[in-house]
């Protein structure tokens, strides 16, 4: 199977509301910007999207409400990960219609050595017929998937990509130096993804494209056609925004953002709190300088 995923995908926030309930309203006006603003394909209840604080009914709706909006203008991935791999199997065995492929984390938490890695991931991709992108995000799981586990579970049929947030520039090139024909190396740091464009990926799920997708696909398309003069123009103008979004944690920053953009709230769900005056300052200026 052939990664179908490329260029830009958006790492979607949750909306909520002051009483933490989830602004759908919101969420249907996110999406009709991404599709607007040029983005290729959206995730749905990735981190960004602040999964761990969502139900399972939540999420199911979270995806009905993004695939009506949508109507298969573009792919839709929908996040199933978690560290009881027999959990995940059946969560996947349990997905509405409209999803286009799943993405999926390494097991958090419980730390397993490689092995485990492996066959959490195999045994995964038994229970769907999905194409589906791996991540790798030790920052968050504690622990790392090596480029030797990546390459031996791109030979799965149906896994079709990997989501690289470990920022090890070395190892992410190991995968795309063997990585088989068909399978994707997706960025998952927005910062370096022209770096890892130049070196050879595919793309990024990014969360900066959630409050500037047009400026962020437009960095990514010319990439990806070897205009760098262009994508360096963007890459930098984008720079210090994107930095500022991570400084407080995600998706604080962002929202903050999305809120200068008339789009939501800048609500989050505890344990996560909105981001400090002083940077929430920064983000307007440097948003209102991006849109000037």
């Amino acid at each position: 199977m052939n990664n179908p995923f490329k260029g830009v995908g958006v790492a979607l926030v949750t909306p909520f509301n002051a009483d933490y309930s989830i602004d759908y309203e919101a969420l249907k006006r996110l999406v009709a910007f991404q599709i607007q603003g040029g983005t290729d394909f959206l995730v749905v209840q990735g981190t960004t999207g602040e999964s761990p604080t969502l139900s399972m009914e939540e999420k199911i709706k979270v995806l009905e409400t993004v695939r009506d909006v949508n109507q298969g203008k573009l792919k839709i991935v929908f996040g199933v990960g978690g560290n009881d791999t027999i959990t995940v199997g059946n969560n996947l065995k349990l997905l509405p219609s409209g999803v286009d492929g799943i993405l999926s984390v390494s097991p958090y938490y419980n730390k397993p050595i490689q092995k485990g890695i492996i066959a959490h991931f195999k045994y995964i991709a038994e229970c769907t017929d999905l194409p589906i992108i791996l991540y790798n995000v030790p920052g968050r799981t504690g622990s790392n998937m090596t480029a030797e586990t990546t390459l031996e579970l791109s030979a799965i049929s149906n896994v079709v990509a990997m989501k690289e947030a470990s920022g090890n520039m070395e190892q992410i090139m190991e995968i795309i130096r063997c990585k088989p024909d068909g399978f994707a190396l997706l960025s998952g740091d927005d910062a370096i993804t022209l770096p890892l464009i130049a070196a050879g990926a595919d793309g990024v799920i990014s969360v900066v494209a959630n409050a500037f997708p047009e400026k962020f696909s437009k960095m990514v398309k010319s990439a990806l056609q070897g205009d760098y003069v262009s994508a360096r123009s963007e890459h930098y103008d984008l720079l210090q925004v994107t930095k500022m979004f991570f400084e407080e944690g995600n998706p604080g920053g962002v929202k903050v953002a999305l809120n200068r953009r008339d789009l939501m709230y800048e609500f989050m769900r505890l344990p996560l709190v909105p981001v400090s005056e002083g940077l929430r300052s920064r983000i307007c200026i440097e948003t209102d300088k991006l849109l000037a």
